[in-house]
């Protein structure tokens, strides 16, 4: 029987699920052994692993921190014993044996181990007692000797680990219903009893209405308005608000399938690939810099997110989006689409400055992108088992780093692939220039520091009489670019060259490369190298990935080859095998099987987080996690039908987007009839028994005030750009490798900073504050589901922030076109933000509110004022400890093409702004029902 038939059938059955099959048994007759050989072979076998497992994380695992002085990693240290003067064992005689008396737990105070849940078995004190009593014979063996797995019992499900590699354990048991993500997907029958058929529109109504049916639910919210259900809808495809002759059109389209030509016309919008490519760039942490100290730019990941976005656009299938991302260099090696997709492997924070040791940052990478392709594919955490065997989830270390293996090709690579016909380059010729500029200067300022050096080296070498420096002694000649030049001078040599280097990069984002990888050799890292080239040759010896104890470089212990995870159900295919050692295919072959149909996570944890931004909340609550820790899915069957389904219509997922939105429950109101009584029974609406209202994310709550305003320039794709933020922030110091980086300014003209959120530039050091507040996430870790908070910071960010307050305005000049008269325009704000004509008293409220702004700002003039030209930066020289500043030049400040303001209009308009400003701060505006 296989291996894998093993698997399979113990999934199924619920059995003991092996990591590995022991030998047939062989026809030879085996030796008799005498009892002391028989002591010797158990301790080896079966005492020695137990002790790892039970003991050595407190007697043995660190030598430098044993507890009380008892060292069980020998033989001589247990008859020594530890602080209490007796010996741990005396060989022949168990009940003198510390250690025996301890295990038996028959004296509280030496009941070992401490934990209840981790005391031995019967059985276990029986082998122990056997082998003190044999003699306590103790062979030359390795401390890391175990058996691949251990069945002494059957309690629940035992999944093998990775032996004695941890000092935790060498087994685990495991309740059937924590596997439940590793069980293959269930064929659910719909359901067809019992049901109200006036409440089913399509299948998913059915597995819905069942379940609330166990719960004693009868009642269902009715279905939502017109208004409420296309602002649904277009905010859930496309992140942006209907506009009013959207929501005119359908309110008078009386056809049943109304619904169905709207999501399809989103689904066929341009802004529908922007909105869920913004999904997905949270999961795999995109950004545009690389984080931690060198937070430097990486010029060419923008290509990453454009293709993300073209993806989502063109319905590429989900697993042919996995392959492209995971192996998208091996699948086609001359396609430029796919060399930008693997970028993928980079999205993480990754750093190597001069002071790093290049194999513990290569090991950074490989533990996160195992990692990583765990939550984001897998819905299985895997950095767990980085140090020990996972303690909730059936991964052994072993299987973290078979998976890690698969990546011990990947080296990093700037790539040249030319600009495609359907990427965005038409502000390159402007964008170029002012980036030359900005390196010219800097060189430019170096250059003359460096003559003025210069020229002090020929003054003092025509004082001595000399005319080159070789003919000083060794120890009398001045350094070249350091002598005769101030402290301050040489403080900004420094920091100007690390400008240097940052505004190459900035060059760099407008050339034809991909932020990429290839498989090859180990590559020596250089620090900050601004290209990293492919070699002429690429053959060599692939990095061999050893299980590291601890998580440790300095502990490695046992090679592996590529692998999976062992007590998952995988195809057939052998090209979905990632277990060859050879330097390519090992990616493909791991994409190859995440995506097999057989598979059991890669369709359920996609349909999941569909699931997850259409209703707030996934059928598993953790769309990062189906683990043990993770919560269980509310509706099982519903998730299984669901994942078959979406495989057997193509890994399509707009044709999701269809069946979801299709269905009663996306379709019904946030208002149910009888919400206290459902509180009570069901306070997490896990049921879907009316619609959960979600605020509006924070890229979309921005997107929403340009639209509404006439001014959100609907281009896509290209480089990232420079949004207005706060100056304060823009101008607070960024350190990076002991000096400053320019400071943040916004892009020069209203055009380039008013595109929509997901083309700003993202850096890791620095967050858009307005943003920051309403929960953008941080690119750092992956991001399964944002946090929805109300904090006080966020209405300063609405009704305070210049940004919000000129998006009012900006409003406010666009109504005074849009209508003539006074009620006109406020028809039209509220047409614009909240879909609908105002009420009467709407009406009145906002007359008089009007009249008293006017009379307002009729008595007080706005002074205008201009952005800052320069900042005063101080600085602490980190060779002498030394204060130092200088002024920085804004240079973009120069060229700024600011947004109207209010000193710029009436007091009518900065009135009609005021009035706009409330309606932009509304829950009407700002929710989604």
């Amino acid at each position: 029987m296989t291996l894998r038939i093993a698997m399979m059938m113990a999934l199924l059955g619920g059995c003991i699920l092996p990591r590995s099959i022991a030998e047939s048994p062989s026809d030879e007759p085996k030796p008799v052994l005498s009892p002391t050989d028989k002591a010797a072979q158990s301790f080896k076998q079966r005492v020695l692993p137990l002790l790892t497992q039970k003991c050595f994380a407190c007697h043995g695992a660190d030598p430098k921190k044993i507890k009380g002085e008892l060292d069980l990693r020998t033989r001589s240290g247990m008859l020594k014993g530890g602080k209490s003067g007796s010996p741990a064992l005396v060989p022949g005689d168990p009940d003198k044996s510390v250690l025996y008396i301890a295990i038996k737990r028959q004296k509280n105070d030496l009941a070992m181990p401490p934990k209840e849940n981790d005391k031995l078995t019967a059985s276990e004190v029986e082998l122990i007692r056997a082998w003190v009593a044999a003699g306590a014979p103790w062979p030359d063996a390795s401390l890391q000797t175990a058996p691949s797995w251990n069945d002494s019992s059957k309690e629940g499900v035992t999944v093998a680990t990775s032996g004695g590699l941890t000092p935790e354990w060498t087994r685990r048991k495991y309740k059937p219903d924590d596997l439940w993500a590793y069980r293959p997907m269930q064929r659910s029958t719909i359901p067809d009893h019992g049901l109200d058929e006036a409440m089913l529109k399509n299948p998913i109504d059915a597995f819905l209405q069942q379940k609330r049916s166990e719960k004693g639910i009868q009642r269902t919210a009715p279905p939502a308005e017109k208004l409420t259900l296309i602002r649904r809808a277009t905010f859930d495809l496309t992140g942006l608000p209907p506009t009013p002759e959207e929501i005119d059109a359908f309110s008078k389209d009386r056809d049943p399938d109304a619904l169905d030509r709207v999501v399809e016309r989103l689904l066929h919008s341009p802004h529908y690939g922007e909105q869920w490519a913004r999904h997905w760039l949270d999961v795999v942490r995109y950004a545009d810099t690389s984080g931690f100290a060198n937070d430097y730019e990486r010029p060419n990941a923008w290509r990453y997110r454009d293709y993300v976005i073209r993806s989502f656009n063109q319905d590429k299938p989900y697993d042919r989006f996995i392959l492209e991302q995971l192996a998208g260099d091996e699948l086609d090696p001359e396609n430029p689409e796919l060399l930008i997709a693997v970028g993928f492997l980079r999205m993480g924070p990754w750093e190597h400055t001069p002071m790093s040791v290049a194999a513990e940052t290569r090991q950074q990478f490989l533990d996160d992108i195992t990692h990583q392709v765990g939550v984001v594919f897998l819905g299985q955490a895997l950095r767990c088992a980085r140090c020990h065997d996972h303690k909730f989830d059936p991964v052994p270390t072993k299987d973290y780093y078979r998976i890690q293996a698969v990546f011990a090709p990947v080296q990093f690579a700037e790539r040249p692939v030319p600009y495609q016909s359907y990427e965005n380059t038409s502000s390159f010729a402007e964008a170029i220039k002012a980036a030359e500029g900005r390196l010219q200067s800097a060189r430019a300022f170096l250059d003359e520091l460096h003559k003025k050096s210069d020229d002090a080296i020929a003054a003092y070498l025509k004082q001595r009489g000399i005319t080159k420096l070789t003919d000083l002694p060794i120890h009398e000649r001045p350094k070249k670019r350091f002598f005769g030049l101030s402290k301050l001078e040489l403080s900004l040599e420094k920091m100007y060259q690390k400008r240097v280097d940052y505004f190459e990069r900035e060059l760099m984002r407008y050339q034809p490369f991909a932020f990429s990888v290839y498989d090859g050799p180990v590559n020596k890292y250089i620090s900050n190298r601004l290209l990293n080239p492919i070699p002429a040759k690429r053959d060599g010896t692939v990095q061999v990935v050893h299980i590291l104890r601890g998580g440790s470089l300095e502990s490695p212990a046992e090679p592996v080859t590529p692998g999976v995870l062992s007590a998952a159900v995988g195809p057939k295919d052998a090209s979905a095998d990632p277990s060859a050692t050879t330097m390519q295919g090992r990616r493909l072959a791991l994409a190859r099987w995440i995506v097999s149909p057989s598979n059991t996570f890669a369709a359920r944890v996609l349909v999941n987080r569909v699931w997850q931004y259409h209703f707030g909340r996934g059928i598993v609550g953790t769309p990062n996690n189906f683990g043990k820790m993770g919560k269980r899915p509310t509706h099982p069957e519903l998730l299984d039908w669901l994942a078959n389904w979406f495989i057997e219509h193509g890994w399509s997922i707009k044709k999701l987007h269809r069946l979801i939105m299709s269905s009663a429950a996306y379709q019904q109101s946030g208002q149910h009839p009888d919400m206290e009584k459902l509180q009570q029974i069901d306070p997490q609406n896990e049921s879907l028994a009316y619609f959960s209202p979600r605020r509006l994310e924070a890229e979309e709550i921005r997107d929403s005030m340009l639209t509404v305003s006439g001014e959100l320039n609907g281009e896509l794709g290209g480089p990232g750009v420079f949004p207005e933020i706060n100056w304060e922030v823009a101008l607070q110091p960024r350190h990076i490798m002991g000096s400053v980086a320019p400071a943040y300014q916004p892009s020069p003209r209203p055009q380039e900073r008013n595109r929509r959120t997901i083309y700003a530039f993202r850096r890791r050091s620095l967050s858009e504050p307005m943003l920051e507040a309403f929960d953008q996430p941080g690119s750092e870790v992956s991001c399964e589901g944002r946090e929805q908070t109300t904090v006080t910071p966020q209405v300063f960010a609405l009704f305070n922030s210049a940004f919000v307050q000129d998006r009012a305005l900006a409003l406010a000049v666009a109504l005074q076109k849009r209508a003539d008269s006074l009620d006109g325009r406020i028809e039209q704000a509220f047409r614009w933000c909240y879909g609908r004509a105002p009420t009467a008293d709407e009406y009145r409220m906002c007359r008089e509110h009007l009249s008293r702004l006017t009379e307002y700002h009729e008595r007080h003039k706005q002074v205008p004022s201009k952005p800052p030209a320069r900042v005063t930066r101080k600085m602490v020289e980190e060779m002498t400890g030394e204060e130092f500043e200088w002024d920085e030049v804004l240079d973009r400040v120069q060229n700024y093409q600011p947004d109207a303001k209010p000193w710029d209009v009436g007091p009518q308009t900065r009135a009609l702004a005021d009035l706009c400003l409330v309606l932009l701060n509304s829950n009407e505006f700002l929710y989604v029902r």
